[in-house]
Parts: C-alpha cells; sequence; structure tokens
C-alpha cells in the first residue's frame, strides 16, 4: 500500500526537476511548462543532513529500510530492469553503483510486491505480494473513473511472505481473504506488524515471526497503515484516515467496497503494539504519511504535504506528544520513505531531487546532524 500512495501522490506531485549545486537554474521546460531546478541533492536550509549521497539512478526506488547490522538496504523498484511493475531487491548500503548494477532481486518477479524489511540475522526478508494469484502486474484504478479522486487500490490478492536475500522463496506468512500487506519487524526481532482486511476493515494487526499469535491492534473505523515500532519496540507510528463525518464515512465505505482508499486525508497515530493509549499527533490536514521513530523514541520523522495540500512533500520532525513541529528537507517536489539507521548516524529517504527533469525517485543517504 505504501508503493501505490507514492504513485498517486507523485501523479500529483511530479512535473519535475532537475538541480545544480551551488546556485539554483530554473528553466522552463517547453513541453510540460514544468519548472526545473539542476543537480542539487543537498538544500542548504537541510541542518540535520550532512554528506548527502545518491544510491540509485533511474527509476522509481522507494521505501528502503535497513539491515539490523546497518549494513544493506531492502528495497522496492519499478519503471527499470525491465521491471514492470514493483519488484524487491537488496543492495549494500555503501554502493553508489547501481546505475549499471541490478541489485539482487528478493521477489519473484512475478505480480506486484510492497513494503519489504529484513527480518533479524539480516539473512531473511518479509514483504507483500501479489504473485499467487497472477504472474502479471494487478491493474491500477485511473482517477478519472472515480470522479477525479487520487485513489489507491487495495489489492485483496496481496498476502506477506519470507524469501532469503538470493530470492530463494521460503514461507507464506498470511492466508486470508482479502488485503495483508504493509510489514514491518519490531528492532527487538519478536513480532511483525501488518495492516489487513481480514476484520472487513483496514486494521493494524501484529504476529509472530512466523506467522503464528495474530492479534488486533486498532478497531476504528479508517485505513490504519504504514505502522513502524518505537526502538524499544513498545510502540507504534502509523498513518490513518479515520472518517468523521457522515459524508466522509459513506466515502470510504464506498470506495473500500470496491477495494479503493483514498490517501489525501491521513493523520498520524501512536499507541502501544497492543492497542492502548491511541493519540493522534498531528493534525495538519492533508497527507501526512510513511513515519518513522527518531533513534531517541520522543520524535518522529515523516512526509507531508500540509503546507501546499499538494506540491511539495518534505520531511518534518514532530515530537511524539504533538508538539515541535519541524521541517527537515526542502525539495520543491517529493521527499519520503525516511528511515533512521539502528544506530542513529543516518537516514535513508526517497527523494525527486537530482533526476534530471524526469518522473524519477530515487534513494538518497544522509549522516544525521542533531
Amino acid at each position: 500500500m505504501k508503493f501505490i500512495l507514492k504513485h498517486a501522490l507523485l501523479i500529483l506531485a511530479i512535473t519535475i526537476i532537475s538541480c545544480k549545486s551551488e546556485k539554483k537554474e530554473i528553466k522552463k521546460d517547453a513541453k510540460s511548462g514544468a519548472t526545473k531546478i539542476t543537480k542539487k541533492i543537498h538544500y542548504k536550509q537541510e541542518k540535520h543532513l550532512k554528506n548527502v549521497k545518491q544510491l540509485t539512478f533511474g527509476g522509481d526506488n522507494a521505501e528502503a529500510y535497513w539491515s539490523f547490522d546497518d549494513k544493506q538496504l531492502v528495497f522496492q523498484a519499478s519503471n527499470h530492469w525491465g521491471l514492470k511493475c514493483d519488484q524487491i531487491f537488496v543492495m549494500s548500503a555503501e554502493s553508489l553503483k547501481h546505475d549499471h548494477n541490478i541489485p539482487q532481486m528478493v521477489s519473484t518477479g512475478k505480480g506486484r510486491t510492497t513494503c519489504s524489511y529484513f527480518m533479524p540475522g539480516d539473512s531473511t526478508i518479509v514483504y507483500s505480494s501479489t504473485h499467487l494469484a497472477d504472474i502479471n502486474c494487478p491493474p491500477v484504478p485511473k482517477k478519472e473513473d472515480h470522479g477525479g479522486k487520487y485513489i489507491w487500490p487495495v489489492y485483496e490478492s496481496f498476502d506477506i511472505f519470507v524469501a532469503d536475500t538470493k530470492g530463494n522463496q521460503l514461507k507464506q506468512l498470511t492466508n486470508t481473504p482479502g488485503y495483508d500487506a504493509e510489514p514491518t519487524v519490531s528492532p527487538k526481532g519478536d513480532l511483525i506488524v501488518f495492516t489487513s482486511l481480514r476484520s472487513g476493515d483496514l486494521e493494524l494487526y501484529t504476529m509472530k515471526l512466523d506467522g503464528s499469535d495474530v492479534k488486533q491492534v486498532t478497531k476504528e473505523l479508517g485505513y490504519d497503515g504504514g505502522a513502524f515500532f518505537s526502538p524499544d519496540g513498545t510502540k507504534l507510528i502509523f498513518r490513518s484516515s479515520r472518517p468523521k463525518t457522515d459524508a466522509e464515512i459513506k466515502e470510504y465505505k464506498e470506495l473500500l467496497a470496491i477495494g479503493l482508499v483514498k490517501p489525501t486525508n491521513m493523520e498520524l497515530y501512536i499507541c502501544n503494539i497492543d492497542g492502548s493509549e491511541l493519540k493522534k499527533i498531528t493534525d495538519l490536514g492533508s497527507a501526512n504519511w510513511a513515519p518513522f521513530f527518531h533513534p531517541s523514541g520522543k520524535k518522529v520523522i515523516f512526509s507531508t504535504n500540509h503546507k501546499t495540500k499538494s506540491v511539495p512533500f518534505n520531511l518534518y520532525m514532530i515530537n511524539i506528544d504533538g508538539t515541535g513541529l519541524e521541517q527537515i528537507t526542502f525539495d520543491p517536489i517529493f521527499d519520503s520513505f525516511p528511515m533512521f539507521s539502528y544506530d542513529g548516524k543516518k537516514l535513508i529517504f526517497s527523494s525527486n531531487r537530482n533526476n534530471n527533469g524526469t518522473h524519477d525517485t530515487n534513494l538518497f543517504i544522509a549522516d544525521w546532524v542533531e
């Protein structure tokens, strides 16, 4: 589901850019009218980032997450390497040569995948895929068929799988009717959190690493997803649509009944891993998503377009009590999917910066400065 949100919002967000390191060069694209800024991967306002490096070059690369030893990254990619839709890959966190060398594919190369994460020991990956239902990419709904609304599909064929880092498929963890996806793993190495439609609504669940002992976490109407554990494994941060008015509830239910969700109005929530002490920590409006805990466990970094309700999407930080909102990145189009390394020294994120006026989304890594 995270990848679908990226694509839906990027249709809105990207027209696109390229950058220049010291001085901005603004040009007009004669064909699209888009503004281009050339050759810049780090903006001077980004005081928390240092030694920013680009890891991928071309296509759509997103949702990169660290191995427990901080030496590898797992991510999803599409629109290059002959891929028709997203597949899962692993690569070294140090290599800068992936424009010419295709990383190791972890998924099957069939269907559509999303939301991968390293398991304890760094030799296996948990991820979501539709490949058992159909080897082809599932259809992407068109917004013009739904009144121009930005929507994404909740594919009922998504299930959660485990593979090793060489692409050997090891185990299927979910096998219930409807959407099961978006797994991430606790830093404690004992639990997976994921989103499922098994109750009739999109709720968070936890399970053990072998798929057993499934427990429901959230129970309120609305899409709850994109969840990550706190550094000590006791809390969850996630995004939610939570419709409240009669009109919002009607729209949400009608879309969900045909396997769709509208991603353009979401806020961030925190709760304990059993769902207790649930608290809304943002009230910014528009799309607030891709949250991840700061290494201290006292703040959350996330992506939002709350300033404009359109573009750009940038990374912000907020205290877990909802105070102290601070802008972290300043790209003119799109930054999202942040994750801190386990040692807290680095940040990985996806961005449209330095893409030479294309629609490419690439991975960037930076030293984190407090």
